[in-house]
């Protein structure tokens, strides 16, 4: 989703959001999940929905279904923060709320954000997205979505987890979204964009057979999966997983192979040196999500705020989403980007 930035238009993207302390929240070692509550209104809008339901996380995500459904209609250069969508829009967000965008200061309190919003329906007034996987764990929120837009003239689509701490009234008090904004410009401006992080990335080789199902995420494993990610251990990455497929950013279909994860993983570790701690988990019946945030550094800058979530679903799916967009894009660039992405045609 989108958000205006230093006077252009951004993305609403993978991000970290400061302003709120925040711990790993996740079950007891051995524990099972906690039974779901009920949320029909969202249940019957989302692919799935799993966890622990509160009365806040309902009314949250009731918020959050209605704003990706309903159409802009009138661009909301007309009534500014009191456009109906813009209005929507600040509904999910508590007034102190805080949200990032990648690699850039955090958006404080709702005339910010609000602002944001509309420049971002100003260039894409067609925004929607629909709920894909969602868990709910109490005041920890992650919410997949599947975006769509039309960008000069054509069609982007992309997946996205938006991440939120919610308040007693399920409104938003901090917020993260963690998606790739170099699919917005890979063919929107293809003569700015530079070269995909993860081009060639790909399997060789017959995929293998399926292999046993492989042990749920608990909560004890978050220190050593921490770990492996700052200490750029692929091996213990990907050996965890078993033989998951991989999804991520960049990808045109998910890695099947070791040899196409580790290549995937590898490459993403010569660019990006990561300091990671980790976020907030949220645990569903099937599955589980893993934020990771703080800075990164690469050649395109030093100690710019970053993040993954990862996600384990019921398939054995694992999944990633962050942005690769600040790792092949320094500031200026990034911003040459988006100043072409708003002229007219």
């Amino acid at each position: 989703m989108f958000a205006g930035r230093r006077g252009l238009v951004g993305i609403v993207v993978a991000a970290v959001v400061a302003g709120v302390s925040t711990t790993a929240v996740a079950l007891p070692d051995d524990a099972e999940p906690a039974a779901q509550g009920d949320c029909p209104q969202v249940r019957a809008k989302v692919e799935r929905l799993e966890g622990r339901i509160t009365p806040n996380a309902c009314a949250f995500m009731q918020r959050q279904v209605a704003f990706g459904e309903i159409p802009t209609g009138t661009p909301p250069a007309v009534g500014g923060l009191n456009h109906p969508r813009v209005k929507a829009y600040l509904g999910i967000f508590d007034a102190d709320a805080t949200l990032w965008e990648a690699s850039d200061a955090p958006q404080r309190g709702q005339t910010v954000i609000g602002t944001s919003i509309t420049n971002s329906l100003r260039l894409a007034p067609d925004l929607r997205y629909r709920g894909t996987d969602v868990v709910a764990d109490g005041s920890a929120m992650m919410f997949g979505q599947w975006n769509e837009v039309t960008l000069k003239g054509r069609k982007v689509a992309y997946p996205q987890i938006a991440r939120n701490v919610l308040g007693d009234d399920g409104k938003s008090l901090q917020a993260r979204r963690y998606y790739d904004r170099y699919a917005l410009f890979r063919d929107t401006v293809p003569e700015l964009a530079p070269e995909g992080l993860f081009n060639g990335i790909a399997d060789s080789g017959p995929a293998p057979s399926p292999g046993p199902a492989r042990e749920p995420f608990r909560a004890r494993e978050i220190p050593d999966r921490l770990a492996a990610w700052n200490g750029e251990d692929v091996g213990a990455l990907v050996s965890r997983m078993g033989r998951a497929r991989l999804s991520g950013p960049g990808l045109a279909a998910p890695l099947a192979t070791e040899s196409g994860r580790r290549a995937y993983l590898q490459r993403f570790f010569d660019t990006a040196d990561v300091r990671f701690k980790a976020g907030q988990v949220a645990f569903g019946s099937t599955t589980t999500y893993v934020e990771w945030h703080g800075t990164v550094s690469g050649p395109k800058g030093k100690d710019i705020p970053f993040g993954i979530v990862e996600r384990f679903g019921p398939g054995g799916e694992w999944e990633l989403y962050f942005d690769t967009l600040p790792l092949v894009a320094d500031r200026a660039e990034i911003g040459a980007l988006f100043q072409k992405l708003a002229q007219p045609q």
